[in-house]
């Protein structure tokens, strides 16, 4: 069952070829982990929505209170009987139909649907995970690039090339050919007491787990946090990378061509940040 306008429907009975999200990915979305009915870094999620869908020339609705929302999730999740378990939830905002690439009106509608995910807080990964970079097509940096909207052929072509050479994943590099993210998520790397991870203004995703990451590396005086533009000469030389989304929390990575990587870092952030969790 999934949440639209407010309505608890059949997913199979909601959106016509005319949406908008559908026909010109005129549209946002924040993919959201929930545990036991806690919404996690919902705040940030909310606040992030709202600053895209300014950017995208969006009518915010008044309803759309960061409570309305919230209470609109946990009614997903209980018509689906999830709100004792872990979740991926998923908030679509799309502009209404009218109009070709011209709408004729900026108001929206909202879609919320949900699905049952194993780990309820964040877990060690330490599966082999080997990547590569992706470089048929390439990120152009800007402000719209730095948002979740339904325009993600890259991240869907790059993971099919990523499939078919038996990878796990796949660097995204912009067209200053500086490495930006990973098909799902942002990435860090880590050289001697140095992480990076690159700004957003070479066009990375503005992820809610980066900025809980980049919290979390800021009460280790002991590490520097740096975010400046990563090439992928660096990669080779890097001691350790990860990658980071609210789903899976961090996923070290393992192998990137010929070089293995530890994961000695990555586990003292994952410790610190279910700490954070927990006191939160």
């Amino acid at each position: 069952m999934t949440n639209f306008n407010g309505t608890i429907t059949d997913q199979n009975q909601l959106l016509s070829i005319q949406n908008r999200g559908y026909a010109y990915g005129d549209a946002l979305f924040e993919t959201i982990k929930a545990s036991y009915g806690k919404l996690l870094f919902w705040e940030d999620h909310y606040f992030r929505l709202m600053a895209s869908m300014r950017i995208m020339r969006m009518d915010i609705p008044m309803s759309f209170t960061m409570e309305f929302l919230e209470e609109e999730i946990q009614k997903t999740l209980k018509a689906n009987n999830l709100d004792n378990v872990s979740t991926r939830v998923k908030l679509q905002i799309h502009r209404n139909e009218g109009g070709r690439y011209l709408p004729t009106n900026n108001d929206v509608s909202f879609v919320i649907s949900v699905i049952q995910i194993e780990d309820d807080f964040y877990v060690y990964k330490n599966d082999f995970y080997e990547v590569d970079l992706f470089k048929d097509h390439y990120l152009s940096p800007s402000l719209l690039s730095t948002l979740k909207t339904n325009n993600k052929v890259l991240n869907v072509v790059g993971s099919i090339y990523a499939e078919d050479n038996n990878l796990n994943n796949c660097f995204i590099l912009n067209t200053d050919k500086q490495v930006v993210e990973a098909l799902n998520g942002n990435i860090f790397v880590v050289k001697g007491n140095t992480i990076k991870t690159p700004p957003i203004t070479d066009g990375c995703l503005k992820g809610v787990m980066r900025k809980q990451i980049i919290d979390v590396l800021k009460t280790l005086p002991e590490y520097e946090m740096v975010e400046e533009s990563i090439s992928p000469f660096e990669l080779q030389k890097a001691d350790e990378i990860f990658i980071t989304n609210v789903i899976v929390g961090i996923q070290p990575i393992t192998k990137y061509r010929k070089k293995l990587f530890t994961a000695d870092i990555s586990k003292i952030i994952l410790q610190k940040l279910n700490v954070k969790l927990r006191l939160s």
